[in-house]
């Protein structure tokens, strides 16, 4: 018959499983996952409410962004319209302005991808 694989039982007075140091080491073992289990309960826990977290602020952030875009093109419309009545008064001299504010523009797009 071929050898038995697995654990091999000891022949004496302390060989059974009730043996008192067999039970501590079993007890101290029990206490040691429970605790682990809850340290990665906790664990898991605490990343999930900084994922909620920081997803509520990407979404105020996401918000920002679009108020301040529709803020950026209302101040380039008001300029253009500003610019356009002082263009006959010469106080725009030597300014492009299609220039000016398509560089503003490209740039706005850019960081609002």
């Amino acid at each position: 018959m071929p050898p038995r694989k697995g654990r091999v039982k000891k022949e004496g007075p302390d060989s059974g499983d009730d043996s008192d140091e067999y039970r501590k080491k079993r007890d101290r073992n029990n206490l040691a996952v429970k605790r682990s289990r809850v340290k990665s309960k906790q664990k898991t826990q605490e990343t999930l409410n900084r994922v909620t977290k920081l997803r509520n602020e990407n979404t105020v952030l996401e918000e920002k962004v679009k108020t301040l875009t529709k803020e950026l093109g209302f101040l380039k419309e008001l300029f253009i319209a500003h610019a356009a009545n002082n263009v006959d008064s010469g106080k725009f001299e030597g300014v492009d302005l299609q220039q000016l504010l398509g560089e503003d523009t490209s740039t706005s797009n850019k960081s609002a991808e």
